[in-house]
């Protein structure tokens, strides 16, 4: 595997806060690679030390084998960033904005007009180019943003929560786009939308308090979670009725009630025919296997507790 990102032992400290903690990371060039993590984990902290816009108090990072430390100036040749913030210039239109982006990369006028046009079609910005950035919507600004990161064509593309206060069709193109774009470019991302994850990462790391606590495919995440078989019970009447019996089965290992619809957990699979035979009479009108989602998976190591 030939790395884009590579991290070892990355430490970041703020006075006595520990906001990075022996952070050892390493993503393979052209892949979709999600970041995910609670308000406060650290992920904001890690990408701008990869995208030299911070120094770490101690480790190494190196963004296609430069450090991050000493060869800022190459990565950010090589990278594209959607930042949180829409750090757009007020003062210019949509179109001069991703034009002064492209001078500042060097890209030639003939290529860059072609590149510009293509972009705008694509987000859906092309009737509003000539207009203000502030004349447009939460949405419209966003979609300009993730313009701008992908005009030069970057090798790595860092998309910091990029489809926040998108509309459901425009997050969709973006979607659309990154598949495109993947292989030929590296893309890491950050998100709050677990299926956003979910949908586009070939691989995924969730953090928390500065440190790294799962690695892998969705699916090697999902198969790390304990805790029995889940089932769906929808009953035509009685729900609560029957989860006081099925609440007092030894195999059941927990319930939880919404209307008429049970969550049965079980120790296994095959305990279904002993919750079969224990709802004999009831109006039952489906049973299914509840699958597990990453966001199962983010909870159980992240906790539910609201962070600010």
């Amino acid at each position: 595997m030939i790395s884009a990102i590579q991290t070892q032992s990355l430490a970041k400290q703020y006075g006595s806060l520990l906001a990075l903690s022996e952070f050892t990371l390493d993503v393979a060039r052209g892949s979709i690679f999600g970041l995910l993590g609670p308000n406060g984990a650290g992920k904001t902290t890690l990408i701008r030390i990869l995208t030299t816009l911070m120094r770490q108090t101690s480790g190494e990072a190196f963004i296609e084998g430069l450090d991050t430390r000493n060869q800022g100036r190459e990565i950010r040749r090589l990278i594209g960033v959607v930042p949180q913030e829409n750090s757009l210039d007020r003062y210019l239109t949509a179109r001069e904005n991703l034009e002064l982006h492209a001078r500042l990369h060097g890209m030639e006028s003939k290529r860059y007009r072609k590149r510009i046009d293509e972009l705008l079609e694509l987000m859906g910005l092309a009737g509003r180019q000539k207009d203000f950035p502030d004349t447009y919507s939460g949405g419209m600004q966003r979609r300009l943003v993730v313009t701008r990161a992908l005009l030069h064509e970057p090798k790595l593309l860092f998309l910091d929560e990029p489809t926040t206060g998108l509309d459901p069709q425009s997050r969709r193109a973006v979607w659309d786009y990154i598949r495109s774009i993947a292989g030929d470019m590296t893309i890491f991302l950050t998100t709050h939308y677990l299926e956003e994850a979910e949908q586009l990462c070939d691989r995924i790391a969730i953090m928390d308090h500065g440190r790294l606590i799962a690695l892998g495919s969705t699916q090697e995440l999902k198969d790390r979670l304990t805790g029995g078989t889940v089932y769906e019970i929808v009953f035509g009447a009685g729900a609560e009725h029957y989860a006081v019996i099925l609440r007092g089965m030894a195999c059941v290992l927990g319930i939880q009630v919404a209307g008429q619809t049970v969550s049965v957990g079980l120790e296994r699979w095959e305990c279904l025919s002993e919750v079969i035979a224990a709802l004999n009479g009831a109006e039952v009108r489906r049973i299914s296997l509840k699958e597990r989602t990453l966001e199962d998976v983010f909870i159980s190591l992240t906790g539910t507790g609201v962070r600010e």
